[in-house]
């Protein structure tokens, strides 16, 4: 893979690379990359996300699955009282108001029924998997620390979606990324630029 000459390479963090094959295109957002992967012309391309990039030019990257870009991954915080569960919801809904998440993501509250116990009441935050970065980063900057026991990832979401549950409460978080994506025909018709932004 031969990346073109960038400018400003640290501006580039958390950002990504296709390498398409006959060309390599550099800057595209996650949301951009799934455009692609879903298109057929594209969707063989090797992406790498870019962790660090300093202004010399070296950036440290790390290969990422397109079957990432079609997965779902979460944070799941536990409780065994149900007082504290809503307080880990509210805590989490009322943060997104005031610093919104990086990508679009969902919350629930659920009642996974007496036999879960000592994990009965679950605050589950589920996101698309190529953010997960990005939702650590988060929650950190919040300062979130709901839960008894906590856990996340893509397996995590499966075995959450196919148990019994009751959804208590549920509330739609809407993003505010740092970089917007643009849309696909915008994405489509610069595919061969070196340097998408």
């Amino acid at each position: 893979m031969i990346l073109p000459q960038i400018a400003n390479p640290q501006y580039l963090r958390g950002l990504y690379i296709v390498d398409f094959g006959e060309w390599t295109a550099v800057g595209y957002t996650a949301d951009e990359v799934a455009m692609l992967l879903e298109h057929e012309d594209y969707r063989g391309g090797k992406v790498y996300k870019i962790h660090r990039a300093t202004p010399d030019g070296h950036m440290e990257l790390r290969g990422v699955s397109a079957a990432r870009f079609a997965s779902e991954s979460g944070m799941f915080f536990y409780r065994n009282d149900l007082s504290l569960a809503q307080a880990d919801f509210a805590t989490l809904r009322d943060a997104a108001g005031a610093a919104p998440t990086p990508c679009r993501a969902v919350l629930h509250l659920s009642d996974r029924s007496p036999q879960a116990e000592p994990r009965r009441y679950v605050t589950a935050l589920i996101f698309p998997a190529e953010h997960d970065d990005e939702i650590a980063g988060w929650l950190t900057a919040i300062a979130y620390a709901g839960g008894d026991v906590a856990e996340g990832g893509i397996s995590c979401v499966t075995n959450y979606n196919s148990e019994a549950r009751t959804i208590l409460e549920h509330h739609q978080l809407w993003s505010q990324p740092a970089i917007p994506s643009r849309s696909p025909e915008q994405v489509l018709a610069s595919v061969r630029q070196a340097v998408q932004r």
